[in-house]
């Protein structure tokens, strides 16, 4: 008896240690992921004019989005081999190679010259980086949402939440770093250099978040020793409606992360704002994304996961297209941060439990691969092109409230994929 009390807490420490460099290594890969995508998306404007050579703004803007929304369609690909190779391989080798892949990426967009040194090469330089990013992250979140929760079975809802929590800080540190960028340079030194400011602040990090994959310890895979792992073939043969409802809960969460990053470039292209103000409107977002994420996956854990989301989504269809007629009518720093907030609470409260209820959807030999094919094939459909889509229907209907038509039909989506996976037992 004495012996148990004087070794449980080290045992128990320990393990709290694990569990903290676990999330560390699942999440750092795709803070920087998101860190990447918001600043392509922030800095689109000065991409446009260094990349993609037009006598139209608005066209210059929707071919730099285009672009953003190209790497969207590789995706599905990189979701089905990196993820199947998480499944065979192990998780932790999932993760690494994830991460190289994105300091390539990365690494292509800081020192790519620009149309006006290069020509034609320019663009497609960009385009061949996007791609690399895509593909990476395709198998990114697959792998460590897997991770992630197999940290704590009984708390899968607060662990997993903590790779949603991760986009709130990529997006957090893009802003914040975006911001004081356009506040301390001028235009012309923005549009020549300091754009590649961030991308090599990102090609820095990479390595770090590398070698905290490289040190944590694997997860064990729960299999059948004496089968062989086939994946991709299990996921296609077995779970064709665990892919459509893990998507389609997916699609609203989706299409608000890509709208909330262009509503700076939204701020000041309709509404007038400055760059810098409109930019912090996303820092406050990306911090209520990053603290009331994981809390809402604690009460999930306690309450529910349907009982928190479901609420969540009828509340974005029903509030979403008034909150952007009373920012179109007022045009203001303050009720874009106040409609940024909402945005950001009613994103939190949804987001919170995804991860748990997207891997309840698949079993352990094709989790990865399940939930990163699943996960990229909405995020190419619904999200990828979510800039370019808002943009394009703006110019298009000329209604700057046309994001929120857009926003509350993919609530719709995702409370129909909800109900239905209750329904036929697909989530819990």
């Amino acid at each position: 008896m004495v012996s148990n009390q004087a070794t449980e807490p080290p045992q128990s420490a320990a393990r709290n240690v694990s569990r903290t460099r676990g999330i560390a290594a699942a999440t750092i890969g795709n803070a920087l992921e998101w860190f990447d995508m918001t600043i392509y998306a922030l800095l689109a404007i000065y991409i446009g004019h260094n990349f993609f050579p037009s006598e139209s703004e608005s066209i210059q803007l929707i071919q730099t989005f285009a672009v953003f929304g190209v790497s969207y369609l590789v995706r599905p690909l990189g979701g089905l081999i990196i993820g199947s190779y998480s499944d065979r391989n192990g998780l932790k080798k999932g993760l690494m190679l994830t991460i190289r892949l994105m300091v390539v990426g990365t690494a292509l967009i800081a020192f790519m010259p620009g149309h006006d040194k290069i020509g034609i090469l320019a663009p497609l330089g960009i385009i061949l980086a996007r791609l690399i990013q895509g593909f990476s992250a395709g198998g990114e979140f697959g792998a460590a949402t897997s991770f992630l929760i197999a940290q704590n079975g009984k708390r899968r809802g607060f662990f997993g939440s903590f790779q949603f929590a991760s986009q709130g800080l990529g997006i957090t540190f893009a802003a914040i770093f975006v911001a004081g960028l356009t506040a301390v340079l001028n235009e012309d030194d923005m549009n020549s250099w300091g754009w590649r400011i961030p991308f090599i602040f990102g090609l820095l990090v990479g390595p770090v978040g590398y070698i905290i994959r490289r040190v944590v310890n694997e997860v064990p895979i729960d299999r059948d020793p004496s089968t062989q792992p086939q994946p991709i073939r299990d996921l296609f043969r077995t779970q064709k409606l665990s892919i459509v409802i893990a998507g389609g809960s997916l699609a609203i969460s989706t299409a608000l992360n890509f709208t909330m990053q262009y509503m700076p470039t939204y701020g000041i292209k309709q509404l007038g704002l400055s760059q810098s103000t409109s930019f912090i409107s996303l820092v406050i977002t990306g911090a209520i994304l990053t603290f009331a994420t994981p809390l809402v996956g604690h009460l999930s854990d306690r309450y529910g996961r349907l009982n928190i989301m479901i609420p969540a989504a009828i509340v974005i269809a029903v509030t979403v297209i008034p909150l952007f007629i009373w920012l179109i009518a007022a045009k203001s720093f303050l009720v874009l941060c106040l409609v940024m907030i909402a945005l950001g609470a009613m994103k939190a409260a949804y987001f919170g439990a995804l991860p748990s209820v997207m891997s309840d959807a698949f079993p352990v030999h094709t989790r990865a691969t399940g939930l990163s094919f699943s996960y990229n094939t909405t995020v190419a459909i619904f999200g990828g092109f979510t800039p370019m889509v808002t943009a394009f229907l703006i110019q298009a209907t000329g209604q700057p409230v046309a994001p929120g038509y857009y926003l509350a039909l993919l609530a719709g989506i995702s409370i129909i994929a909800l109900v239905s996976g209750f329904k036929f037992r697909a989530i819990r």
